[in-house]
C-alpha cells in the first residue's frame, strides 16, 4: 500500500502532527526501556548531584527541592509501572502512526480512541497537578485528534475525481 501523500496544507499539517506523534511514541518507548534498567538509588543520587549547587546557594529553591523530593520517593515498583506505561503507550503510538502513514483506515480510529482516552486522563491530571507541560501536551493531542478525525472522514469518502489507483 502506498504511503500517505499530502496534497493540501491540511494534509501537510496532519502529516506533521502524525510524525510528531510518532517521534513522541519513539521517545516514550526509549524512555520505557531506559526505566526498565535504571535503579531508583541512582536516580536519587543523580538528582542530588544535579541540584546540590543550587540548593547550597538557595536552599528554598522550589524546583530543586521538588526534584530531590520526587527522586527520593521513587521505588522499583514505581519505575516498573512508569516503564510499562511508557512502553505500552509508545509502542501503540508507533504502530498506529506507521499504519496511518500506510493508509490503513482502522489505524485512524485507533489513534482517535487512544488519543481521546489520554486527553481525558491528562485533563484529570491537569486538574490536580496544574502542569503547564501537560497542558501543552494536551493542546497538541487535541489538535492531532482533530486533524486525525478530519483526515479519517476525508479518507472514508470516495473521491470521484481520483482516477489513479496509486
Amino acid at each position: 500500500m502506498p504511503l500517505f501523500k499530502p496534497r493540501t496544507t491540511f494534509d501537510k499539517a496532519f502529516e506533521v502532527g502524525i510524525i510528531l506523534k510518532g517521534l513522541d511514541g519513539l521517545a516514550e518507548t526509549l524512555g520505557g526501556i531506559f526505566l526498565l534498567f535504571v535503579n531508583p538509588d541512582k536516580i536519587n543520587h543523580l538528582a542530588k548531584l544535579l541540584t546540590q549547587s543550587e540548593l547550597n546557594t538557595n536552599p528554598h529553591n522550589f524546583i530543586a527541592r521538588y526534584i530531590v523530593h520526587w527522586a527520593g520517593n521513587l521505588t522499583k515498583a514505581t519505575l516498573l509501572f512508569a516503564a510499562l506505561y511508557l512502553l505500552l503507550h509508545g509502542i501503540a503510538k508507533l504502530v498506529l502512526v506507521y499504519e496511518i502513514l500506510h493508509n490503513r483506515l482502522w489505524a485512524y480510529l485507533g489513534l482517535i480512541i487512544l488519543t481521546g482516552i489520554f486527553i481525558i486522563y491528562q485533563g484529570y491530571e491537569i486538574i490536580y497537578s496544574h502542569s503547564i507541560a501537560l497542558s501543552l501536551l494536551t493542546v497538541f493531542d487535541i489538535a492531532v485528534l482533530y486533524l486525525t478525525a478530519k483526515e479519517y472522514t476525508k479518507q472514508r469518502r470516495p473521491n470521484p475525481k481520483s482516477t489513479d489507483k496509486e
